[in-house]
This record gives C-alpha cells, structure tokens and sequence, in this order.
C-alpha cells in the first residue's frame, strides 16, 4: 500500500521542470497561430493542450541535456526571479496570445465569409487546453513509472547499463502496442460498428425509386435495403414535399428546352454482395440491364469512404448532357472520409480499379463509332481511388475521354506528381503542369482557362480548394516549412500564418477535421463549382454561358 500510495505521490504531485514551462509557454502562444482554416474552440483547444505537452518535454529533455554539462547551480534568489518571471510573462502572455488568436481567426472568417465566432469562447480555449495537457502528462508519467519499473527488474540479473536499454525498449514496445494494437483497434471496432448501423439507416424523405433506371428500384438487380444510406440517397426519390432526387427527363427538357433522356444511375452497396469481384459483377450487370453502354456518357464515380456520392456533381453532369448519362459508383466502406484515408484507403483503390476496369473492357469489346464516352470523377478519398487505378498520366489519358477529381488528398501519387514538377512561377496551391496541355487545376472556375495555350483532350481537370487541409496536409510539417507558406498566397489565406516546428503540423490535424465546416470554395466545400468542373472536361455544342450560370444556380452553392 505504502509503495501504491509513493507512485500516486511521483505521478500526481511531482514537481514541474521550469525548462519544461517555459516551452510550454511557448507551443501554447504558438498553438493559437493561424492556419489553413479558422479553427472552432474545441478544436483549438485540443491543439493547444498537445502543444503544451510536446512543449513541456522538449524544453524539459533540453534542460535534461544543460545539466550533463554540470553548469553552475543558481542561488535560491535567482530561481526565485526566474520563478517570478516566468509568472508575470505568463500572466501577461496567455492573455495576449487569446486575444491575438481571437483577432486571427476573425480575420480569417472574414475572408471565407463567416460568421464570427464568440469571444468568451477562447477562455474554453485556455481551460479545457490545460485539462488536455494534464491528462496526457499524467499518462506520460505512468509509462516513466511502469519504465522504471522494468528498469529495476532488468537491473537484478543484466546489470545497470544494459537494464536501461531493456528498460527503455520494453517500455516503448508496450506503449506501441497499447497505442496501435489495442486502443486503436478499439477506437477502429467503435467507429466502424457505429458508422455500420448507420448505414442501415434512411434519410428522411427517402423512398424506393420508381424508375427502372436505378438501382434499388422494383426492376433492379441490386435490393433497395442493400445499398446504404448513400447509395439511397443516390438512387432514391423524395417523398411528399421533398425534391426529388436527381432531374427527371421533364426537369432536364425545362432547362434545356429540348428533348431529354431518363439519366440511368447505378449503385451497388457494401452488404448488395459478399466480394468486391462480385459487387463488381453485379454492377456490370446492372448497367446491361439499364443499357447504360448506349448512352452518349457513362460516368465511374470514384466515392468517399462512405459511399457519398456529391448529389451536385451527378445532377450537374446529367443536366449538360440532356440526361443522355449513365453513372455507376461502389461502396466500399462503412467509415467516414478522414478515417478510410487512414485505415481503407488500399480498399478505395481497388474498387474503382476494378470498376474502371470493367467498364474500360466492356467498351472495349464495342464498335468505335459505337461506345459511350467513359468519364471519371473523383472527390476527396473518391480522388485518390480514381488516380490508384492508373499508373502514370499516359495511361490515364489512354483509358479515359475525361477526368473530374475534387479535392484531391495529400495521398493522391498522381496529383503530387504534377505538383512537384510543377511549371516554374507556378505555385503549389494552383500548380501548371507541362504549360496544362492535358492536366489542370482550378481553384475558381475561371482558373481553368490558364494557362492560354490548348487544353488537348481527353482532359484531366482538379478543383483544389487553395485551403483545403485535406489537400494540403503532409506529415513532412513536423519538421519542414511547405511552399505555399513561402510562394505569393492564396486569396484567402491568412496573411499571418507561419511555420512552427510539430505545433503547424497539430493544426493541420485540426484543420482536417474541421475541413467540411467552411462555406462552399473553402476548405473541403466546393459547391456549385462541379458545373464548371464538368464543362471543362467537355462542353456540349452550344452550350452557353447563361446556361452555365442557371445550373449553377440550380444545382446551388451549399
């Protein structure tokens, strides 16, 4: 008991490192910097109390490295001042840096056009900030207690020198098996079960198709209960007063004024068949069924973790071509974006190189004159399954009439390609590759007009959000400063950002949950923006610019 009792004592009332304060001061007045997005409180504060604890052990490991070099020890008046000091610069600092943080974030929502956020929020900030770093120093100190622990065992049979190093070695393979083998796995088993039977669930207002053109309806293949939730609400139809999911041909004909085609969309779900083959299989032949090979365009959608498919981006696309389209997109998880890109991102990947596949050997088999134009579209995580399925760009441009991807991620191979090489004077947040004569990025619609040389087809086209976290995150940030902190920036950019070592990288995390949270043309929204990105991949005979501005219109910025 007493030997209990001396470990809570070492754990909960151990003296404070004044080495390690005074850093965690400072990633704490640097955690309140500004980044990519205006960060909500909570958020902030969470970034805040890790700062602190990466803080505290850096300035505590630096004062660790000075006393190897046996300095003179101060006089108890001088610690005393140093006390003293640390104290008032505190006082008067933490206030300052919330206010400052307070000035940036309003600065930022400002220029995305939002609201601002309350001041009394920021004193959240400090305290629940302070509650984070506490926990995780308690939890630091344990794993320094059970590394003793097993220090002092070692030490009976191995000696002193090489206990240390087996003390230290069997710490940290326990600690990465708590971390990676066990909490992990639980939170991985959490969110997948809670995400699982969410996808059972229905949107309010959804109802079964009537039209034998979708999946789900009477006459599909694949059950209406077996699509998802998203695959649902991509097939689905509204119900009472609800709009209607996706135009009808009598939609399509009032816009355009001309006859007009029944689109076709195509969805199969994660529990619609047992096999990625065989949800494949049965994609394939739902597209037979619909005859969705004898329309002028057939679309493979790339989708998020999910299975979101961007209701904008598939209203779009059937708009402009008078309905005469035909989609298709897979489900392939149950879990949310910014988890798959963690843990299901090898999934994404092979099931749109599956889909893509199919699809690109079916038409194959067709006569040239024959065969619908096969277009790709991918947003988010959708992104980088639709770039996995390709080796380089040649081998994109020969298997495809088009490309649509949308804020791709940072794992995107082919999108980093033509970023690192990018033209000269060209900056990373809108990059040119090879003068854009096959491949362009957009962050506002008109973007895609530069350069002014010829855009030959097919065309590969990327909306990129210029403060997208999810594009612009990299774990190189712990330790390296991105170019588009030292190119000219972007619109709306805050001026003030800048680099700090591991704090930028805690931010971006931050940022990426945060990501969906800005208004549409910021962050991880793009809006009504997919009109443009479609026409840019192609453009129907004539089409206007008053049509363009009417589906944006209708299609909305929200």
């Amino acid at each position: 008991m007493e030997r209990l009792k001396g470990w809570l004592r070492w754990i909960f009332t151990r003296g404070l490192c004044f080495g390690g304060l005074v850093g965690a001061l400072i990633f704490f007045v640097v955690s309140i910097s500004p980044s990519l997005l205006p960060r909500g409180w909570f958020f902030q504060a969470i970034v805040s109390g890790i700062s602190i604890v990466i803080g505290y052990g850096i300035g505590s490991m630096v004062s660790a490295i000075a006393r190897r070099f046996d300095p003179p020890e101060p006089g108890p008046e001088t610690k005393r001042w140093f006390w003293w000091g640390l104290l008032a610069v505190t006082v008067i600092g933490v206030p300052l840096a919330l206010w400052w943080g307070n000035a940036w974030n309003q600065n930022t929502r400002e220029l995305m056009g939002m609201e601002d956020l309350d001041t009394w929020a920021w004193g959240g900030v400090l305290l629940l900030g302070l509650a984070v770093a506490a926990v995780i120093l308690v939890i630091s100190r344990v794993i320094r207690l059970a590394a003793r622990g097993v220090r002092h065992l070692a030490e009976r049979w191995l000696g002193p020198k090489v206990s240390m190093a087996v003390g230290a070695v069997v710490t940290a393979v326990l600690v990465i098996f708590l971390i990676n083998g066990v909490l992990l796995d639980a939170a991985f088993e959490a969110v997948n079960s809670t995400y699982s039977l969410t996808d059972r669930g229905t949107t309010p207002g959804i109802v079964q198709p009537q039209s034998e053109l979708r999946s789900g309806s009477e006459a599909s293949l694949v059950d209406w209960d077996t699509l998802g939730v998203q695959g649902r609400n991509f097939t689905g139809d509204g119900a009472g007063t609800e709009k209607r999911r996706g135009p009808a041909a009598a939609d399509i004909e009032r816009f355009s004024g001309e006859p007009a085609e029944e689109p076709i969309r195509v969805y199969v779900g994660l529990r619609s068949a047992g096999s990625l083959d065989q949800r494949v299989d049965l994609a394939m032949q739902e597209l037979e069924r619909t005859n969705a090979f004898e329309r002028k365009v057939l679309a493979i959608y790339g989708t998020t973790g999910t299975g979101w498919i961007d209701e904008r981006v598939a209203d779009s696309l059937e708009y402009i071509w008078d309905g005469d389209t035909a989609a298709v997109g897979l489900q392939y998880s149950y879990l949310p974006s910014w988890v798959s890109v963690l843990v299901d991102a090898e999934k994404a990947a092979d099931a749109s190189t599956a889909m893509i596949e199919a699809v690109e050997a079916r038409v194959e088999e067709m006569p040239e004159d024959g065969r619908p134009r096969v277009v790709l579209f991918g947003e988010s995580l959708g992104s980088f399954a639709t770039e996995s399925a390709f080796e380089d760009l040649d081998d994109m441009v020969a298997s495809t009439d088009g490309a649509l991807l949308v804020g791709p991620t940072f794992g995107n191979d082919l999108r980093n390609h033509f970023t690192d090489r990018r033209d000269e004077g060209s900056p990373e947040w809108r990059p040119v590759f090879e003068e854009g004569d096959e491949v362009r990025f957009a962050v506002e619609p008109d973007d895609f007009d530069q350069p002014a040389g010829p855009w030959d087809e097919p065309r590969i086209a990327y909306l990129q959000n210029s403060s997208d976290p999810i594009s612009f995150f990299s774990f190189d940030l712990l330790w390296s400063r991105p170019d588009w902190l030292d190119e000219p920036r972007a619109p709306d950019a805050n001026p003030d950002m800048f680099w700090f070592p591991v704090v930028t990288f805690w931010q971006m995390v931050a940022d990426l949950a945060y990501s969906f949270g800005a208004p549409a043309g910021h962050g991880h929204r793009y809006g009504a923006n997919v009109v443009d990105g479609w026409l840019a991949v192609e453009t129907p005979d004539g089409w206007t610019d008053d049509d363009t501005q009417r589906l944006r219109d209708i299609v909305g910025h929200e």
